[in-house]
């Protein structure tokens, strides 16, 4: 593309998931050319704001500039507003509008590709490719919104140039030999993506370009365990996997570069990535059994034994063969027994808080008098009283494995994003320690608190902190730079297009990557 067929298109590549520490390292020590030569050009640093509390939703925070407090995505699952009932959240069920479908001048034309959970936009300008290769995590094996373009015969045409997508499922206990397979697909996929990028570059002369690699999420928790910082002293060599998140980080950057090749030297290029990883085992579990411990959530009675045939033959089986069964059902299946379950073992009319199923970070809600079908909790006084007494108790349970608190931190949801959040946010968002066990059981003064080992066993969670690196004709800061609020960044995106920022966005243009310096029609 040359210089004059589009003169400083606005560049955004992502690595989801991308751990920042090992992004900074990785580039520093030369593994990472394209990374190190942005980093080197302009600015770089960590994202942070109360988006990062959460993974899920964190890319729709970064291309709309719009809060949870404003679209509500938390988590792939969660409680159905005015109901007791458990809803399944699909990306295009989220109302937060990338920044060029709402705020963009019309004529621009947009190169987007993996955009994870974003769906593409009918009516924009350019080439646009949606759930061809994103991370997949445990979750996909439910039905997933499949590969989709705008214009709608895209997808075909990329299907006979390139072939079909690579599906890859994150899988926590492979063996080595499976492991293997999935490190050589996500490689190869990281190539093919990096082929299709490059011809919709070409073919598209667009004014800005997005395009996320999942690899880098799928790999992270599938080889988190195997890097070198995770292995005892002399056992790195023997390790066959130790550097499968750098390679799958290399072949990224590789094809970063490519594609950065194709587009002119006046553009302003960011490099992203949402959040970090962490050592963390599931603690779902022990959420769920603090509630009912501690007396906040009542069991439901035992119903008398169903006549149906199927019913009764579960309930007379073991818990254990129960939960091996429920593996062999699609995952659609599952989550409406798991929902059922939820919804019918919990005595509502006398529960007072309750936590809704999630393998890591916690979700508490109150039974809140008016929300709730069968709310008891009172607004106003008695309402802040549950949270001080959730909190409290929260706060004394401890990990007798280390004889340290358990709980890293707890957020009222109302004071990271307002009074006025919806409804479908938790009350209290519970951040579990990070750790490199299995936590079965926790102490609190008045009960033991415990878990058994559960279907979904992982070893990572995420990190609040993503990276970002900066570089172009309008970047005119260098070197490291102060943390930059996520909401922040499309403010900023639109400034460097020169686009005003709309009311709707709450975040402001990020003056640390400028130094003061012009960007265009700025708020």
């Amino acid at each position: 593309m040359s210089e004059t067929a589009q003169s400083r298109p606005l560049v955004i590549l992502g690595f989801d998931a991308g751990d920042p520490v090992l992004l900074r390292e990785w580039a520093q020590r030369g593994y990472l050319p394209t990374v190190a030569s942005i980093m080197q050009r302009g600015c770089w640093g960590k994202t942070t704001g109360s988006e990062l509390a959460l993974e899920h939703g964190v890319w729709h925070s970064i291309f709309s500039g719009l809060s949870r407090a404003q679209h509500g995505c938390y988590y792939l699952r969660r409680l159905k507003p005015g109901s007791y009932d458990l809803e399944v959240v699909h990306g295009s069920d989220v109302n937060a509008p990338t920044f060029w479908a709402s705020w963009l001048d019309g004529g621009k034309r947009v190169v987007a590709v993996d955009l994870h959970d974003i769906p593409p936009t009918p009516g924009v300008a350019g080439l646009q490719l949606g759930n061809w290769g994103i991370h997949r995590g445990w979750f996909s094996r439910a039905k997933v919104e499949q590969p989709c373009s705008v214009p709608s015969d895209l997808l075909a045409e990329v299907t006979r140039k390139f072939g079909p997508p690579i599906q890859i499922i994150e899988a926590p206990q492979a063996d080595p030999n499976k492991n293997r397979r999935i490190l050589g697909d996500l490689l190869r996929r990281i190539e093919r993506k990096g082929a299709i990028c490059r011809h919709l570059v070409q073919r598209g002369a667009p004014d800005v370009v997005a395009i996320c690699f999942g690899e880098s999420h799928t790999a992270g928790h599938q080889f988190w365990r195997y890097r070198a910082e995770a292995l005892p002293p002399g056992q790195m060599d023997d390790a066959p996997f130790a550097e499968a998140i750098r390679q799958v980080y290399q072949s990224i950057d590789r094809e970063m570069g490519l594609i950065l090749a194709q587009l002119p030297r006046s553009a302003n290029v960011f490099v992203l990535s949402s959040v970090g990883l962490a050592d963390h085992y599931p603690t779902g579990g022990l959420l769920e059994d603090f509630c009912r411990q501690l007396g906040y959530q009542v069991p439901a009675k035992s119903d008398p034994i169903p006549l149906h045939p199927m019913a009764v033959a579960r309930r007379m089986l073991p818990e254990a063969w129960r939960v091996a069964l429920s593996r062999h059902l699609p995952r659609e299946k599952r989550e409406g027994l798991l929902a059922r379950q939820f919804r019918k073992s919990t005595d509502w009319g006398k529960t007072t808080a309750f936590a809704t199923p999630s393998p890591y970070t916690g979700f508490l809600h109150v039974n809140l008098k008016g929300r709730e079908p069968q709310g008891i909790v009172e607004p106003g006084a008695q309402y802040e009283a549950l949270l001080e007494q959730l909190e409290t108790d929260l706060d004394q349970l401890i990990d007798p494995q280390t004889g340290k608190a358990a709980i890293e931190q707890v957020v009222r949801t109302a004071e990271i994003y307002g009074p006025s959040a919806p409804t479908v946010l938790p009350d209290l968002i519970v951040h579990w320690k990070s750790c490199r066990h299995f936590v079965e059981k926790v102490v609190h003064p008045r009960a033991i608190v415990t878990q058994q080992k559960p279907e979904f066993f992982r070893d990572t969670d995420h990190a609040p902190h993503g990276f970002v690196a900066a570089a172009g004709p309008a970047i005119s800061n260098h070197g490291e730079i102060p943390d930059i609020d996520v909401l922040d960044l499309a403010p900023t995106f639109l400034a460097l297009l020169n686009q005003t920022k709309p009311q709707e966005m709450t975040g402001e243009i990020a003056d640390n990557l400028f130094n003061g310096a012009a960007t265009g029609r700025r708020q």
